[in-house]
């Protein structure tokens, strides 16, 4: 099938549409308190045990699940700053995607060894290697939308997302019929098309659903969720549990329709948003945090391993049972302790936002690099040092200007 190529549409919003701000910002804190929200760890004979204590309470995910929406705005940023970016573009956004990279790996590369060297049990440190490694799936994929930004904005709207939401069917439909490499696929198909549907909403294209019609959405998109869960094999999680079909980890057709209820409600409460926006106090907070998403996304997870560390593996305090009344008194408590060492890496690594004025990156090299982290963790061994150098060799391959703003 052939795709008709068009001309770009101007940009009907603004150039910092604060919207998507917003919702990029949200989006990414919530999966920071939901990715701290969730361990339960419990800890013996040397070994760490994990859980997720939204195992018990799977309904809050189709609200904490927010990813849609992040590759949502992503899509419509994309298509903002693509059309003011001029050449190498891509360039520059794949630097701004990796070079946040380099100082995690420069900690995390070596920091196994020295835990081992201290006398920090072997399995915890692996396990913590491998949770921080895994959250890189987000910026290859990302890398991957990035990429095809300059060809899928010119093509129809009306071809690509059928193609792509119709390509998310089918390989449910073989994954489930037993061949489980099919969902992989969906890595593209799905986030893709969510993504591709940013480009809608930053050509105007979504002026329309607001009111009524957002409601609308919202019911119809929750409404199928519910659908497919009762029919199956969906499960009601949005998030990955162990020892279940998951959602997630491949991306099912389902997160679309997901997707469609999350962007209604959105859309619904857009002019909300915006006037909270354009207050002085939440615009400055909005102002601060849009451009440091990145490291507070790349950190949140090593910032709860350094408190869990300490006080499950150090104090051998384990987690309390989920609902009790000792588990919410300490969740606060928790959530503090993560949200303070969290500001202060910030403070620190959030200039690795801005590369230095010559970077940019080769997409093939820098790809590798995070597929090959996200895959290995950053447990001992070779491959993620090479994947670390394969990473820092396509960041200083095309040097390119990187301009200050999105």
């Amino acid at each position: 099938m052939s795709l008709t190529l068009l001309p770009p549409v101007p940009a009907a919003v603004s150039p910092r549409d604060r919207f998507i701000d917003m919702l990029r910002v949200f989006g990414i804190v919530l999966v920071v308190v939901q990715h701290w929200s969730m361990p339960v760890l419990l800890y013996a004979d040397g070994r760490l045990t994990t859980g997720n204590a939204l195992a018990a309470i799977p309904l809050v995910t189709w609200l904490s699940q927010v990813m849609p929406l992040v590759f949502f705005a992503g899509g419509a940023a994309n298509a903002i700053s693509w059309r003011k970016g001029g050449d190498g573009w891509v360039a520059r956004r794949v630097g701004r995607l990796g070079w946040p990279v380099l100082p995690l790996a420069a900690v995390w590369l070596p920091l196994p060894y020295l835990l081992g060297w201290l006398g920090v049990p072997e399995q915890p440190v692996e396990v913590a290697a491998r949770i921080v490694g895994q959250l890189l799936w987000f910026l290859a994929v990302y890398l991957v939308a990035v990429v095809a930004t300059p060809y899928l904005i010119r093509m129809r709207a009306a071809v690509v997302l059928p193609v792509l939401a119709g390509g998310a069917v089918a390989m449910d439909v073989i994954r489930f019929a037993g061949f489980e490499p099919a969902g992989y696929l969906n890595v593209v198909f799905v986030w893709l098309a969510v993504h591709q549907i940013g480009f809608l909403y930053a050509e105007g294209r979504l002026a329309w659903l607001s009111g009524r019609r957002a409601a609308g959405l919202a019911v119809a998109g929750f409404g199928m969720v519910a659908a497919l869960v009762a029919a199956g094999p969906y499960p009601m999680s949005m998030i990955g549990m162990p020892g279940a079909i998951s959602n997630m980890a491949p991306p099912s057709a389902c997160l679309l329709a997901l997707f469609a209820g999350q962007l209604g409600l959105a859309m619904l409460l857009r002019p909300a948003l915006n006037r909270v926006a354009a207050r002085p106090g939440p615009g400055a907070l909005l102002e601060w945090l849009a451009p440091r998403m990145m490291t507070i996304y790349l950190w949140h997870m090593p910032a709860l391993v350094a408190v869990a560390g300490v006080a499950v593996v150090g104090f051998g305090l384990d987690t309390p049972a989920i609902g009790s009344a000792e588990w919410w008194a300490l969740t606060p408590c928790w959530l503090f302790c993560l949200g303070v060492l969290l500001a202060a890496l910030v403070r620190v690594l959030g200039r690795f936002e801005q590369p230095p004025a010559w970077v940019g990156g080769s997409a093939v090299l820098v790809g590798g690099g995070l597929t090959a982290l996200m895959i290995t963790g950053f447990q001992p061994g070779p491959i993620p040092i090479l994947a670390s150098g394969v990473l820092l060799l396509g960041l200083v391959r095309t040097r390119v200007a990187v301009p200050r703003h999105r």
